[in-house]
This record gives structure tokens, C-alpha cells and sequence, in this order.
């Protein structure tokens, strides 16, 4: 089973996990969140990252959801992408940016998927879980 581990400014991934646990009844095995919050220095971050990682790693692979590319969640989580090769980690990780919660349902979903087809997945969540609401698309944008 691929690992999910969700790193975001607080209180935004505990909230996301919290809204797993709601909508599927239990807290699903294999799933983590890290809160970061503001002023954190980011080695802790980091160390926390790679706990949380570590127990969610059942050697698959990691998928790690992040919030804002390029904020300290994102930067502290891509760190790990070089651990894989590192003796006391031993887990390929995927980090994808701009997390919300149709893309964590999917990942969640089809956790026992490889890593490469979750992380597709993931994408596809994400991006078809946003839509506007109440109005039509005029035909001249939608070409």
C-alpha cells in the first residue's frame, strides 16, 4: 500500500485528515498529517515530515499532498524525494502541490494502487474536483 502523508500550514492538514476520518467512518491505515506552523524552524519541520513518512511507509512508496508550491510545507516535503535511496528510508516519494480534498478522497480511495498510477490519480482529483458552480461556460471559452 502506497503511504499518504498530508503536509500543510495549520491547522490545514489535520483538518483534511479530519474530514477523511468523517467521511469514511474510520481513520484510514496508511494516511498522516503534518501541521506546519508559522515560524516553525524547518528542521523541525522536516524531522516531523520524516516521522510521519516513516510510518506510513510500508515500502511502496510515500504520496505527500502539499498545500502552496513553493511555501515551507512543499519545500520541507520535496526534501524527502532525495531520502529514497537513503539506507534508513528505502521508499520512493512523489510530492504533489495544491492539495484539496477531492484529490485527497481519491488518493485515499486507491491507496493500494502503486505509487505512479496514485499519483495520477491524485492529479486527475484534484483537477476534476474543481468547477464553477451555477453558471454555463459561454460556447466561445469552451472551445
Amino acid at each position: 500500500m502506497t503511504g499518504i502523508v498530508i503536509v500543510a500550514h495549520t491547522p490545514l492538514a489535520s483538518a483534511m485528515l479530519g474530514f477523511v476520518e468523517h467521511t469514511f467512518g474510520v481513520m484510514p491505515e496508511g494516511v498522516r498529517a503534518v501541521d506546519v506552523p508559522a515560524h516553525e524552524d524547518t528542521k523541525v519541520s522536516f524531522e516531523r515530515v520524516l516521522e510521519a513518512a516513516k510510518g506510513v511507509n510500508a515500502g511502496a512508496g510515500i504520496l505527500i499532498l502539499t498545500d502552496v508550491m513553493g511555501a515551507t510545507p512543499a519545500n520541507v516535503a520535496s526534501k524527502l524525494m532525495g531520502l529514497g535511496a537513503d539506507a534508513n528510508f528505502r521508499a520512493p516519494v512523489n510530492v504533489l502541490a495544491g492539495v484539496n480534498l477531492p484529490m485527497l478522497m481519491r488518493c485515499v480511495s486507491h491507496r493500494h494502487e502503486e505509487l505512479e498510477v496514485l499519483t495520477q490519480k491524485a492529479l486527475q482529483g484534484g483537477e476534476q474536483g474543481i468547477a464553477r458552480l451555477g453558471t454555463q461556460i459561454p460556447e466561445a471559452i469552451s472551445k
